[in-house]
């Protein structure tokens, strides 16, 4: 995969929520011209390009803005994550209780709240820009997972599953 496309009306918002995640911005871009407007199918097309990279260099999102023909909605601007298409894009984290307060700060929103699947995975939806869902991954150690410490119980130290 070379890169995943998403359109927003703010761009710049975009990018600061995009870069707040972690991504760098590669570079950014006007595009338009006959070649641009025979690829996607619309005429009379300008659109502006952020490239964003992913921390270790093999992903990328092409963020958009249209200037020309202006943005359609696809569907309700916050759909549900069983609306049909592409519902979200997951990123791993390093400490997702970090990551959610600065993307908060940014204005997204949790979609429900952060779970725990077994000893493994700290895993969340959010809301971010123009109601697209990002959803985060920590993993909480190897295979076997490692134990969180806000899981143990004050009797017997043991962990316990959320």
């Amino acid at each position: 995969m070379d890169n995943v496309g998403i359109v927003f009306e703010d761009l710049e918002a975009a990018v600061a929520f995009f870069v707040e995640l972690g991504l760098e911005l590669e570079g950014e871009t006007t595009v338009e011209g006959r070649w641009a407007e025979r690829v996607v199918g619309l005429d009379d097309m300008r659109v502006d390009v952020a490239m964003m990279r992913t921390p270790d260099g093999h992903s990328r999102l092409e963020l958009m803005r249209f200037q020309r023909p202006k943005a359609v909605s696809a569907g309700p601007r916050n759909a549900p994550a069983n609306a049909l298409g592409i519902r979200r894009i997951m990123f791993a984290v390093d400490d997702i209780d970090d990551v959610v307060a600065r993307l908060r700060a940014r204005g997204a929103e949790l979609v429900g709240e952060v779970a725990q699947y077994e000893e493994m995975y700290r895993l969340c939806y959010l809301r971010g820009p123009e109601g697209i869902i990002v959803a985060l991954a920590e993993q909480l150690g190897g295979p076997g997972g490692r134990r969180d410490p806000r899981q143990e119980t004050p009797e017997d130290g043991k962990t316990g599953r959320r």
